[in-house]
């Protein structure tokens, strides 16, 4: 078998747009209250992308971003995924998209849909064609344009979700860098408690799936929580324990961004102090695929993450899936 190259993370890069919600906005709209959302998901405000902004809009800005802290070209990218669960259109992909838009002439490009649990799939498949030679630069990338999803008189989902992108470069690094663990999952008998019905071949776009607003996001709420709970925490631990590493050697903890009571159990678990986990939720609200790099790139860019440090980042979405993984920062 041919040496495997160690693979990790060696630039970031996000964008959320300028058009902020406050909770005391939608209380204008719905049967809610600041007091309400805050106290149960820790929610104050999220990000809302304008009509005519698509999701591979907010995905090509972080994309930039991305090379341009890389210091690489569009033409250094072997492949680009985009993880996504809001999509410009079926087909084609996002990804073909963004690789048009930033002009990575030399790239494969494909979406990967695995829910909020997208950018971890993502980074994880990027990081198997990183450490077999087949790619040297593996641009990975978590967009989403939740709101458009959104059914604005819903007051159990509309307060929850915001837009935004996020998106890394997986390449080699030096021995003992990048990837440590990694960790991936499904548990299908779940799939209806958090889904978008209509618009696909099941149940194409009719009056009726109009009518009975089948194309908007609806979630068991309650049961979705009692999975996230248990899921995220033990999946945090996991990675932990596959990485080789002891609780105290975790330096930071990147969690999905979808409720503040959910974070704390994971945090809890790894018996982390507040400081050394990164929550960017009350500002963006839960942005699916976009929450975990949008966060990474934030600890990144305030000086949180340094060379070195033992990073896990845990996630959990519609499928159900979940994921997680332990990185030794590269950079």
């Amino acid at each position: 078998m041919a040496k495997l190259f160690n693979g990790g993370i060696i630039a970031t890069g996000s964008y959320v747009p300028e058009k902020v919600i406050t909770n005391h906005d939608l209380a204008r709209i719905v049967d809610t209250s600041d007091e309400w959302i805050v106290t149960r998901t820790g929610i104050r405000e999220r990000r809302i992308a304008d009509p005519h902004i698509a999701t591979s809009d907010l995905a090509t800005i972080a994309a930039r971003r991305t090379l341009e802290s890389a210091h690489l070209t569009p033409q250094d990218i072997d492949m680009i995924i985009v993880a996504t669960v809001t999509p410009d259109m079926h087909f084609p992909s996002t990804a073909c998209l963004v690789q048009r838009n930033i002009g990575a002439t030399n790239a494969s490009a494909f979406d990967l849909e695995a829910a909020c649990s997208g950018f971890l799939y993502g980074i994880i498949v990027a990081n198997q064609f990183v450490a077999t030679g087949f790619c040297k630069n593996v641009m990975v990338i978590g967009a989403e344009c939740m709101s458009k999803f959104v059914n604005w008189k819903d007051r159990n989902t509309c307060i929850l979700f915001g837009d935004g992108a996020g998106a890394v470069i997986v390449s080699r690094v030096d021995e003992g860098y990048g990837f440590l663990s990694q960790v991936l999952g499904a548990d299908g008998s779940g799939a209806e408690l958090l889904m978008l019905e209509a618009g696909g071949s099941r149940k194409p776009p009719t009056f009726e799936t109009v009518e009975k607003e089948l194309h908007y996001i609806h979630m068991d709420g309650s049961e979705v929580f009692k999975f996230a709970v248990q899921t995220m925490a033990a999946m945090a631990e996991e990675a932990v324990q596959r990485a080789g590493l002891t609780k105290e050697q975790v330096d930071f903890l990147i969690p999905h961004q979808a409720n503040i009571r959910i974070i704390e159990a994971a945090r809890k678990k790894l018996e982390l102090p507040e400081d050394k986990v990164y929550i960017n939720l009350d500002r963006y609200g839960n942005m699916s695929a976009a929450s975990i790099p949008v966060a990474l790139d934030e600890a990144v860019k305030q000086g949180r993450i340094k060379k070195g440090h033992n990073i896990v980042m845990v996630g959990f979405g519609a499928g159900l899936t979940w994921g997680a993984c332990t990185i030794r920062w590269a950079v």
